[in-house]
């Protein structure tokens, strides 16, 4: 059935793997734990169970989405919900994560109130906003006064700290600024007696301190997805040694291949977007027609292996590219092979018109 169907998402899960012990070796050696991010794949059942069977690699399963949580509730590793908890979900966080990050009081006591209804007590890791400008306390005062009311709620428990840096305001980690992440943390530990057993410094693009020997003694968790899914760094975009880069591949099925100019004809508005698209006139060209768009992927997150192909723009459900200088005739039928980058990877195994084997 849906196996031999186009477009589709191949994963090596080999590759995978051997990206998972290169990332857990490096921190291991570090006495780093790792927290594995299962986000980018919608914690895809197939892949997680592959990925889990050596459970000396992971220490953490984490994600942002709690019906991913809910989906991973027969593996027996903890698990953390790494984006802040929803009003609407503090129920279910109870029940799927045994960890959640924070950085709101209001929502500390709601879970400790539903924690109490079930009898458990649920573990917080505090955010800190070290300038990134996403989630967590940035004032400091404002941080210890939290944590100082969350001592008197008995259902929740404060477990560690953590920061997240490049993903919203692009500030790289430095040893700068996570040694404050550290200073915060030995500060909670000394004034209120809590014991910090995650200081998280982090996600993929903390790696790179590792290599140059700045990540602070103290940081001992980092959060890894793009890393292992990919095999670079991401505060630079550099490869990571023996990982690779290739475990994922978008194969897309020509529809159509017919000789047309590069200009469209006649007095032109908009396009289904409301974008006005400027062309470029490459006279005639042979174009072929992917069926695969935007509603699976966005424009620039994919790349054809073939480099004599050229993208050169998508609607909803089509994707036009100019094959006219690669060696290839393509027939209907054929398949054309696409590198992902993160946000490919993200859209792709969001839709569910791609299948993924």
């Amino acid at each position: 059935g849906c196996d031999s169907l186009y477009p589709r998402l191949e994963i090596n899960i080999e590759k995978l793997k051997t990206n998972l012990q290169i990332i857990s070796n490096l921190l291991k050696k570090r006495n780093i734990s790792l927290t594995m991010v299962t986000k980018a794949y919608c914690a895809n059942p197939d892949i997680i169970n592959e990925l889990v069977k050596d459970k000396n690699l992971i220490d953490y399963l984490a994600d942002s989405r709690i019906e991913n949580l809910k989906g991973m509730k027969h593996i027996d590793i903890p698990k953390i919900l790494l984006r802040l908890p929803m009003k609407s979900e503090v129920e279910d966080v109870i029940k799927y994560a045994d960890i959640s990050f924070n950085s709101e009081y209001e929502i500390i006591e709601m879970l400790n109130e539903e924690a109490k209804k079930v009898n458990k007590v649920h573990k917080i890791v505090i955010m800190v906003d070290l300038g990134d400008l996403r989630e967590g306390y940035f004032v400091q005062k404002d941080l210890f006064d939290n944590v100082k009311k969350i001592q008197d709620l008995h259902n929740v428990s404060i477990i560690g700290v953590a920061t997240n840096l490049t993903c919203y305001g692009a500030v790289l980690p430095s040893e700068e600024n996570l040694s404050k992440l550290v200073s915060i943390a030995e500060k909670l530990e000394r004034d209120f007696h809590i014991e910090i057993k995650i200081i998280s410094g982090g996600n993929s693009s903390s790696l790179f301190l590792i290599n140059e020997n700045k990540l602070p003694l103290k940081i001992n968790n980092l959060r890894i997805g793009e890393a292992i899914l990919l095999g670079r760094e991401t505060a630079y975009g550099k490869k990571i040694g023996g990982a690779f880069d290739d475990v994922f591949r978008l194969v897309c099925e020509v529809i159509e291949n017919k000789e047309k100019p590069s200009v469209p004809l006649g007095e032109r508005g908009l396009d289904a977007f409301g974008n006005q698209p400027i062309f470029e006139d490459k006279g005639i060209m042979e174009r072929v027609i992917l069926g695969i768009g935007r509603q699976d992927i966005k424009m620039g997150s994919f790349y054809p292996v073939d480099e004599k192909i050229e993208i050169i723009g998508a609607s909803s459900d089509h994707t036009i590219i100019d094959v006219t200088h690669c060696g290839k005739k393509y027939k209907i039928g054929d398949l054309v092979e696409f590198k992902i980058n993160y946000e490919g990877l993200l859209s792709l195994c969001t839709s569910k018109y791609v299948s993924k084997i």
